[in-house]
């Protein structure tokens, strides 16, 4: 007696289909998975012998052998379970309707109910790519996987209904397509609440037109993480295809809820300044995603930058600039997007009071500069802008005077990035801050003025080829914020001006 029922598998962020290929025959007892699996594929055999019993079915008194193929990829997890217990019951000729371009995943418990799973966006969505007509999803994972358009989901709470399904006594429902509704912002913490800081406000929204990374500096309670942290409110819109691609890497990491099956926000990250390094770039021995990933398609934001652990801050730069980080393992390698703005705030000393108007600084020099050179002068050269965070006045503090609410800041921010997609239409560039350098000359046209201030600031400054890219990117989103084409020479000194404040901190005398 044999049987063969479709499954999917999932490593990384790469889902693969797996035959589940039953064979029952006469021999000693026996139960058998073969096919490269782990421990929690081998302990499936238990789980599915119990949930037999939970169906009134006795195991049969048989060999039973499971081949997992192919058999030379690696099986990870629990997902298999529906279709390993599918397998053997059709192979019992229990049920004889045809489950072909039928797809199963999910993990059984005990008493034959059906356990959520992780990462079943991805494996949908390659179950639509092979041409599959059905797939059988855990109940509570049925929303996520109804994303997906052009396959029919089926949510399956127990064992009990499975059989009856397919025996045709009580079929189950295909879940409705998810529609997600029109993204809402009220609940994110708005700019109007923010009192004064009209400078940094401006630079903020700046850096969200052009997806620029930018770092915050100032002494202790001046607005920076308060800023930081209200910066989603002013973020476009994501894109459907920019929604899946960052629903895909939360599903896989098991952060999704049955309320909110896709993520129509662009994701916010702020993680601890203790966070180890695989935790920031992720890593394990079946690599998961970092923060760096969660972040993808929106924000990550490291408050009190210098406490970071230095080795994890420099891992960083080699995803900020490649927008991937690839994890390798002896069970394989592993390759996560993260196209992210990367937020940071710090002080300029460590009592923080570094340039502070009114109050004294008590540093020592050497102290100063043993803690501003925990950020290296590469990772300070990756952000894209340097923003100086001035004390609060109390006029500003005391004012009644309302403030531009952030509704108002991402009309603009929007409008700067719909000629952006007018101007990369077509490539794979998003945003101003990822042009690449053989791009810069095409879309960063500079008037003879522009040229002229560019040479002095690059000579001035002794930019590196780096920064100098990055203020051209930058002066870009001015330029497309004020509606001009063409780089002027404001637009070259106001981007150059955000690349000044290493010179003020980083340049003191130890």
């Amino acid at each position: 007696m044999f049987a063969n029922i479709s499954s999917l598998g999932l490593f990384g962020l790469n889902a693969f289909p797996v035959d589940v290929e039953v064979d029952i025959s006469r021999g000693a007892p026996q139960f058998d998975i073969v096919g490269l699996p782990d421990a929690v594929v081998r302990e499936s055999r238990e789980r599915i012998r119990a949930a037999l019993r939970a169906s009134n079915i006795n195991f049969p008194v048989a060999s039973v052998m499971v081949n997992l193929a192919p058999a030379n990829t690696k099986k990870s997890g629990s997902v298999h379970d529906i279709a390993i217990f599918m397998a053997v019951i059709q192979a019992m000729h229990l049920i004889n309707v045809s489950t072909e371009n039928c797809a199963f995943i999910g993990e059984l418990s005990l008493n034959g109910n059906v356990r959520e799973i992780n990462g079943v966006l991805p494996m949908v969505m390659l179950a639509r790519e092979k041409g599959l007509k059905s797939v059988f999803v855990p109940y509570e994972n049925a929303a996520e996987a109804a994303v997906i358009e052009g396959i029919d989901i089926y949510g399956v709470k127990n064992t009990e209904q499975l059989i009856r399904h397919f025996r045709g006594d009580d079929f189950i429902t295909p879940a409705e397509h998810f529609v997600p509704a029109e993204t809402s912002y009220e609940e994110i913490l708005d700019f109007a609440d923010v009192k004064g800081q009209q400078t940094a406000k401006k630079a903020l929204e700046i850096a969200a037109a052009g997806g620029h990374n930018a770092l915050l500096i100032g002494s202790p309670g001046s607005g920076k993480s308060m800023l930081a942290k209200r910066m989603p409110s002013i973020l476009p819109p994501l894109t459907f295809e920019e929604a899946l691609e960052t629903t895909k890497i939360h599903s896989i990491s098991g952060m999704l809820s049955p309320e909110d099956p896709l993520i129509t926000k662009r994701p916010f990250r702020a993680p601890h300044h203790t966070v180890s390094s695989a935790g920031l770039a992720g890593g394990g021995s079946i690599p998961q995603p970092g923060e760096v990933s969660l972040a993808h398609n929106g924000l990550l934001f490291l408050d009190e930058l210098p406490e970071f652990d230095r080795r994890s801050l420099e891992i960083l730069r080699q995803p900020l600039e490649e927008r991937k980080v690839t994890i390798a393992r002896a069970s394989g390698t592993v390759t996560y997007p993260c196209t992210f703005m990367l937020i940071g705030a710090m002080n300029p000393c460590p009592c923080g009071y570094f340039g502070h108007p009114r109050r004294k600084c008590i540093c020592s020099p050497m102290k100063s500069s043993a803690y501003l050179s925990k950020i290296s002068g590469p990772l300070l050269d990756r952000f894209d802008m340097h923003i100086e965070v001035a004390p609060v006045e109390y006029e500003d503090l005391t004012s009644k005077q309302k403030t531009e609410s952030s509704s108002e800041i991402r009309k603009r921010v929007i409008a700067a990035r719909e000629i952006q997609n007018q101007r990369f239409k077509g490539t794979a560039i998003t945003c101003n801050a990822l042009i690449t350098a053989d791009k810069l000359q095409e879309f960063c046209p500079l008037d003879d003025g522009a040229e002229t201030m560019l040479k002095a600031v690059f000579d001035k400054l002794d930019l590196s080829g780096r920064a100098y890219d990055r203020i051209l990117k930058v002066a870009r989103t001015m330029a497309d914020m004020d509606g001009s084409e063409v780089l002027k020479r404001q637009h070259i000194a106001a981007a150059a001006q955000y690349r000044s404040l290493d010179r003020k901190y980083w340049s003191q005398p130890s």
